[in-house]
């Protein structure tokens, strides 16, 4: 891409992401609470990775090992649990500099083009999640799933693919019942601010993220602050 394109696609980007947190805000504040994924548990996870199968450039991918990890299962619109709504899986992953890093998944297809089209479901566990937009990384764009097995409603199988490639394993996710230590950590998973090293996040999706992110929690605070002031 041409650097007047990038520069048009990232203006663009911009200005819808204003658009969504100016009405994210709004929501939020009638609301009293975030307006994107308002409620969820955060439970405890342990992540087993095998490795990629082809080198991706992203250590967390390509070597093997094992991550407890906090997941938050979440409702993004908030509504009523008999609704289908778009459902997110979020982990928050421990980093080799003492640090963490979050990776946001939601409902979708994973299909060639299924996977970039949010799906609802009713419950958690039905439908596979994806990364949606793609990563940045050294090897190129790079999306992430965690996919349902049949198994169990708590394992899921993590995988990576390139933008209309093949879904490949590199690991799995089981998700543990017992909530997570600190789990007041759920009103703050950010992939824009806490990035896994080498999934680096495109200009234009961290536009149209920061700024719904930030409003949803700017209006959270914002009726805090009016109850505790009353």
């Amino acid at each position: 891409m041409t650097n007047p394109l990038r520069c048009r696609g990232e203006m663009l980007a911009t200005f819808v992401g204003r658009a969504l947190g100016g009405a994210f805000f709004l929501l939020g504040k009638a609301r009293g609470r975030m307006a994107l994924h308002p409620r969820g548990e955060v439970l405890q996870g342990l992540i087993a990775r095998r490795g990629a199968v082809g080198r991706t450039g992203v250590a967390w991918l390509d070597e093997a090992g094992t991550d407890h990890v906090a997941v938050r299962l979440s409702r993004s619109l908030g509504l009523p649990a008999a609704r289908p709504d778009i459902l997110g899986l979020a982990l928050r992953i421990p980093t080799q500099s003492g640090q963490f890093g979050d990776v946001l998944l939601a409902t979708t297809g994973t299909g060639h083009l299924g996977r970039y089209v949010l799906l609802p479901a009713r419950r958690h566990g039905l439908r596979a999640y994806t990364s949606l937009f793609p990563y940045r990384t050294l090897t190129g764009p790079l999306l992430l799933a965690a996919i349902p097995t049949a198994g169990s409603p708590r394992e899921y199988e993590l995988a990576y693919s390139r933008l209309t490639g093949p879904w490949l394993s590199f690991g799995t996710l089981e998700i543990m019942q017992r909530t997570y230590r600190g789990d007041h950590l759920d009103l703050c998973f950010d992939p824009v601010l806490h990035v896994v090293p080498g999934l680096e996040t495109y200009q234009w999706a961290a536009q149209l993220r920061r700024f719904s992110y930030a409003a949803s929690r700017r209006a959270r605070e914002h009726r805090h602050g009016q109850s505790t002031s009353q």
